[in-house]
């Protein structure tokens, strides 16, 4: 109890008895989102997230409008394209983040532990960290990894969707049996060796079944799997089913719940699908969800995408199966196309708070899944 007292301290955010309004809720808590692509899909354009965008889901104000005190940038290549050179093409990015942090000093800088995001929280200030998705881009290299991890880089998701020659990944292996499934392989185990060390966080969402137990076996560390559901709400690859839950729990790890209309509602899709064929026309069979969605008008896509209670029925499924202390918010904003009704952008995270207030959840349980439970693995991992 000392310690967790002692951490909480560290953020000043020891809070008894408060009443439960929801504006004044969110602003005691220290919000968390462990994954957001803006990187890839503003910053890289040229778009200035310093100003309010007409587009997309994330930029300062609007970080700041929402409460938002933690933000995980993903750095993010698709495995196929960038087969080569995908060392580069994530220090470009660091590079990018870099810029925009140097253009908005009073509003945001680059944490590289939870030291620095104390410190950075009680300037008022976002704090920053890096999140990097995919393996590939360290290039099967312990060197490279080393040099992702000196330039801030806190986690490393291992595989993206496509397999790699030391991991494997979901949606690759997982329509086969895990037993016939590739997990980790020898210098994969070298490299959650490495992790381990460094005192960067291994995340395992998009990772095959056999990849989660092989680093399960491997790792000395609580892991993180920063933006997955559960599976037996919604049955995908992306999500986690109760094994995998339960080993998350005895592991000490914490898990990111995504805000994916597709990873939170099965009926998601054959929504936007009939939505589509009635308001726009016929569907090319190559079309995208995201091409599909971005076709309709604001209000067909707030018809179609997930209602809120759908993603408070995932934090609730997981809450019941791995306890409060494991479960955190992974929002996956920029690199999805519909989250869910009433959280549309960063802006409007405290009516996450709201719902959860609304489902029976106390203020310290609120705490814990919006930014703690992220917090404490984060330490452990250092």
């Amino acid at each position: 109890m000392k310690k967790v007292l002692s951490f909480l301290c560290l953020f000043g955010l020891v809070t008894v008895g408060w009443a439960q309004d929801h504006e004044a809720v969110h602003r005691r808590i220290m919000v968390v989102d462990g994954h957001n692509d803006v990187i890839i899909t503003s910053i890289l354009k040229g778009k200035d997230i310093g100003k309010r965008l007409q587009s997309g889901h994330t930029d300062i104000p609007r970080l700041l409008e929402g409460g938002v005190d933690v933000q995980v940038f993903a750095v993010w290549s698709d495995d196929k394209r960038w087969r080569k050179g995908a060392f580069k093409h994530a220090n470009d990015q660091i590079d990018a983040l870099e810029k925009v942090i140097a253009q908005n000093p009073d509003q945001i800088a680059l944490a590289r532990s939870t030291e620095e995001i104390a410190k950075i929280y009680r300037e008022g200030k976002i704090a920053a960290l890096i999140g990097v998705e995919g393996g590939n881009m360290i290039e099967s290299s312990i060197s490279n990894l080393e040099k992702l991890y000196d330039r801030g880089a806190r986690y490393l998701t291992l595989t993206w969707n496509y397999n790699l020659p030391w991991a494997t990944a979901a949606a690759i292996e997982d329509s086969k049996p895990v037993s016939q499934q590739r997990g980790l392989s020898k210098n994969g185990k070298a490299i959650i060796r490495k992790m381990n060390e460094l005192g960067m966080m291994v995340d395992l969402s998009h990772g095959s079944k056999k990849l989660f137990y092989d680093v399960l076996e491997v790792s000395t560390k609580p892991i993180l799997v920063s933006h997955s559901n559960a599976a037996a709400l919604t049955p995908h690859s992306r999500n986690l089913d109760d094994q995998q839950l339960a080993a998350l729990k005895k592991n000490g790890g914490v898990v990111g719940v995504n805000f994916y209309a597709g990873f939170l509602d099965s009926d998601y899709e054959s929504r936007l699908k009939e939505a589509y064929i009635k308001y726009v026309g016929p569907i090319n069979k190559e079309m995208s969800t995201w091409a599909q969605y971005v076709k309709l008008t604001k209000q067909q896509q707030y018809e179609v995408t997930a209602p809120l209670s759908k993603l408070i029925d995932h934090i609730d499924y997981l809450v019941e199966k791995v306890g409060i202390d494991h479960v955190a918010i992974g929002s996956d904003f920029d690199g999805i196309e519909a989250s869910p009704q009433d959280l549309e952008d960063v802006s409007q995270f405290p009516n996450l708070t709201k719902a959860l207030l609304a489902r029976g959840y106390s203020e310290d349980a609120i705490a814990k899944i919006m930014g703690l439970n992220f917090l404490r693995i984060l330490k452990e991992n250092e």
